[in-house]
């Protein structure tokens, strides 16, 4: 029982030092029932190029932001149910290695971990804590959004093919994903699992289609959506810092339900405490 205490106790005391991690923009992360899992540094897959984020594994969510001063701060927070959250594996390609999509109904965005054995680490952990949501009983989304294509995949519209400059900006559909002018996505329509009612850009073949398909649009609000908006970084941070320190896990993924100790965050882990899988004290 003091063991269990302890636990809970450590516990409450990290999940309240991922929040305050986040600055007075960030907020709170204290759920009943919440535990820290994991966490770790990912590149992720921006508009024009790989960025550091710092990614927190919950039972139940997914946080992620920006890594500040050294990794000692961060900003940017996002925070992803996990039932509504859907994991691809992904070939390895020149600009990402060891990388898989997370899909999720407001945005879908590549991520990628410094090793193989880490990628799989993420993925299985994800993908246990997903699980045994839902069989609590929680209900998974049907819908997801697209993944953007990169600014550097096309340096022409790929709708009416004029070039990009620095007046002809880069847009992209939230429908499809593809790079189009402003011209040819002037045309908003409301996409339900990205927002209720705010309407979204959209190329003219998404948006033809749409209402080709009879689609009752409704909302016009263009109020900023925090889930949905940027959180691409405007500064230079250091990729090294992938490299420094392993994900570090509450390991409720092992056959003995041992706390697996990885690397220099292992220290926000204590040596035992509850397998939060089976509730068996772990001394």
């Amino acid at each position: 029982m003091d063991n269990t205490l302890t636990f809970d106790q450590e516990n409450r005391e990290r999940v309240k030092a991922v929040a305050e991690s986040f600055g007075p923009s960030g907020k709170s992360l204290s759920q009943p029932g919440r535990v820290l899992m994991g966490e770790g540094r990912l590149l992720k897959q921006s508009r024009k190029k790989p960025q550091l984020k710092v990614f927190f594994l919950f039972n139940d969510v997914i946080v992620y932001g920006s890594v500040v001063l050294n990794g000692l701060w961060y900003k940017n927070q996002r925070i992803i149910p996990l039932e509504n959250i859907k994991l691809e594996d992904m070939a390895d390609t020149s600009n990402l290695k060891n990388q898989w999509l997370i899909r999720t109904p407001r945005k879908s965005f590549y991520v990628a971990a410094p090793t193989r054995e880490e990628k799989r680490a993420w993925m299985e952990h994800i993908e246990q804590c997903k699980a045994s949501l839902l069989q609590k009983g929680h209900t998974p989304t049907g819908e997801f959004a697209v993944s953007w294509m990169p600014d550097s995949a096309s340096d022409i519209c790929l709708v009416c093919e004029a070039k990009f400059t620095a007046t002809n900006r880069r847009h992209h559909c939230r429908m499809c994903g593809i790079l189009v002018c402003h011209k040819c996505c002037k045309d908003k329509a409301v996409i339900g699992h990205i927002n209720a009612t705010k309407k979204q850009k959209m190329c003219r073949h998404c948006y033809s289609k749409k209402q080709e398909d009879g689609a009752r649009i409704r909302g016009n609000s263009e109020d900023g959506d925090p889930a949905a908006s940027s959180d691409e970084d405007d500064h230079e941070v250091d990729d090294s810092l992938l490299y420094q320190n392993p994900s570090s896990w509450l390991d409720s993924l092992s056959d003995k339900h041992k706390i697996t100790k990885l690397g220099p965050l292992s220290k926000h882990f204590p040596a035992k405490g509850s397998c939060m899988l089976c509730k068996e004290t772990i001394l």
